[in-house]
């Protein structure tokens, strides 16, 4: 799983459909992205939308939302102040994709793993 992680930009991305706008102008840039009602889209901005984001990407979490929440609410196209370097924004499309094999991938392996018993133990003890 560290594998997995540590290479998460090497992972394979998920086969998301992409869905250009034809009456919107070809566009990569994004002020902020939105999932649909139904988490099934993400709303990258009015050019694009990236269609059929499977509902188990959402298991996987950091803290209180999950991996892909987190990128969809923090990734955006910026600019750095002092270099004017302004970053990749298809990288912000290859790294939805991304996390969400990255997610996929870790709930396969906890699934995997052995129960610990760890509710009987705390039932024994009357917690």
């Amino acid at each position: 799983m560290a594998e997995l992680h540590v290479n998460y930009e090497q992972q394979p991305e998920y086969p998301l459909e992409k869905i250009e706008n034809p009456n919107a102008q070809l566009d990569w840039r994004i002020e902020k992205m939105k999932l649909s009602k139904d988490k099934r889209r993400i709303v990258y901005n009015d050019f694009l939308t990236l269609d059929g984001v499977p509902a188990e990407a959402f298991e996987y979490r950091l803290g209180n939302r999950s991996a892909l929440e987190w990128v969809i609410d923090q990734y955006q196209v910026t600019t750095d102040k002092r270099s004017g370097i302004v970053n990749d924004p298809q990288y912000i499309v290859r790294l939805i994709g991304q996390v969400i094999t990255v997610s996929l991938e870790t709930m396969k392996v906890v699934r995997g793993l052995p129960d610990l018993g760890i509710e009987e133990v705390k039932q024994e003890q009357g917690e």
